[in-house]
């Protein structure tokens, strides 16, 4: 199974890149993952965030096969414990053989095509974090839960 990260344009901050990088090259020991950038949209102060929207789901549903297992990052998403996120990767991996694709989103959130395309919603939080900062959180919940399921001492309980 691979792992796909999409997210909708760049890390921009160098502190965030390197926390980032950090847990993308810890995580090459466990799973298969790509990182996936879509560019920003330019020119969008002459466009709603309806518009918005719509033209980064065009984008997102470009880079996502039919048989894709799509998980949006979502504030009205599941949440999870680092412990229940293990298991949730561990029975993907065990019950699909798609890819999973996990998606964040642009400044203003998902255009309905995409909720619709999607398989699963998880959020990281009832907080709201910037999407720069969720990129490097998700990673290293992704690189824990990993650690949690190979039984190795990352995580304390």
């Amino acid at each position: 199974m691979k792992i796909t990260f999409l997210t909708v344009g760049k890390t921009e901050d160098a502190y965030l890149k390197e926390g980032i990088d950090k847990y993308v090259k810890r995580l090459k020991h466990y799973t298969k993952l790509e990182l996936v950038e879509i560019p920003e949209l330019k020119n969008t102060k002459a466009l709603s965030p309806e518009q918005q929207k719509a033209k980064e789901a065009e984008l997102i549903l470009k880079k996502i096969t039919p048989l894709d297992f799509v998980i949006l990052m979502d504030e009205k998403g599941s949440e999870f414990t680092s412990t229940q996120f293990a298991a949730y990767i561990n029975k993907k991996e065990v019950t699909t053989s798609a890819n999973l694709i996990f998606i964040i989103g642009g400044p203003y959130g998902f255009d309905t095509s995409v909720y619709q395309r999607a398989n699963d919603k998880i959020s990281l939080s009832r907080m709201t974090f910037s999407h720069q900062m969720v990129r490097l959180f998700f990673v290293e919940q992704l690189y824990r839960a990993y650690t949690i399921m190979k039984g190795e001492p990352y995580h304390h309980e």
